[in-house]
């Protein structure tokens, strides 16, 4: 996008490219125009010798020259119609923006045309390898963070979850954007520990690729040659290959028993529901059989008991909080 200043503009007044890049993208892979730039250029400088792309320029023939020359100095350099590329720093370079926004404003230099060309792009989910890079830089560096454990951990899983599940159902955006953070901070936290384990290790990475390949293995009417048009038909496919891939004996592998008694129940009952079985429910005495029983009615309705008990005891709360005023 090329954007000239409000100073005044002469033909020969050449031509200055503020040439950004991404660090999350591998070094040398940059875009045709920013190829080109370079190639064109009369002058190309960078402030930084340790930029990741130097290498790469010049390995490609690209004369660099690492110096910061000031806004001043890059003005009169272009002088004469000649175009100079600054290749900008991770942190941006500052004084020479805000010089060139200072001389331009003045009125009084003539400007080349500003030129702002990003060569590289982050791709979505970018910003996932910061994260992994940050947690890495804290295991090695946080006194609390270095010795955590999967065991130490496994609490604030549960309750980054519930406080998710809260901010869904309280509606608030930015609550919600902040725990689905806080839930994948577990995910990367876990998996950095792994990567210490002496017997079994894994990475983050193995994690990924574990999930890439369970759902596209699960999707075969997305990634392969089956048909589903209803979410019927999807769960049906779901239900088949997954348990292709279990090869369990029963039903009720898998289910996690130290969930919420009610979430509990319906996961039971929905297994039963689904493989078919015949199975009435134990019969006895007492607030669990009665709760079980009614749990097991709201997953044949397809209610989830503890979203529909959670519901109720908000409503509670707040007729308390009505009463005390």
């Amino acid at each position: 996008m090329n954007a000239t200043t409000a100073g005044a503009t002469a033909p020969d007044q050449g031509r200055i490219v503020l040439l950004t890049t991404s660090h999350r993208v591998a070094p040398g892979l940059l875009s045709w125009p920013a190829w080109q730039a370079l190639r064109t250029a009369d002058r190309v400088v960078c402030a930084d010798g340790a930029h990741p792309q130097l290498p790469y320029l010049r390995e490609a023939g690209i004369r660099v020259e690492e110096t910061a020359p000031t806004a001043e100095e890059l003005v009169d350099d272009c002088a004469g119609g000649r175009t100079a590329v600054v290749v900008a720093t991770g942190e941006g370079d500052p004084a020479l923006t805000d010089g060139l926004a200072r001389l331009a404003g003045s009125g009084r230099v003539p400007m080349p045309d500003l030129e702002l060309l990003p060569a590289s792009y982050d791709l979505p989910g970018a910003r996932l390898l910061d994260l992994v890079q940050v947690m890495d830089r804290i295991r090695l560096e946080c006194p609390w963070s270095s010795q955590r454990t999967h065991e130490g951990l496994a609490k604030y899983a549960i309750e980054e979850a519930y406080e998710l599940v809260e901010a869904i159902e309280d509606g608030d955006r930015d609550e919600l954007r902040e725990e689905l953070g806080d839930v994948l901070l577990q995910v990367v936290f876990h998996a950095r520990i792994a990567e210490e384990d002496p017997d079994a290790p894994f990475s983050v990475d193995d994690v990924a690729g574990t999930i890439v390949d369970k759902l596209v293995h699960r999707h075969p009417h997305v990634f392969g040659d089956e048909t589903a048009d209803t979410p019927e038909e999807v769960r049906a496919h779901w239900l088949r290959t997954k348990a292709a891939e279990k090869q369990r004996t029963s039903v009720t592998e898998g289910v996690p028993l130290g969930q919420p008694g009610l979430a509990l129940a319906a996961k039971l009952h929905s297994r039963v529901r689904t493989a078919g079985l015949d199975v009435p429910l134990p019969a006895g005495e007492g607030i669990g059989y009665d709760l079980l029983a009614l749990a097991a009615r709201a997953e044949s309705e397809g209610t989830d008991p503890e979203a529909a008990l959670r519901a109720a005891a908000r409503t509670y709360r707040d007729a308390i909080r009505a009463v005390e005023g």
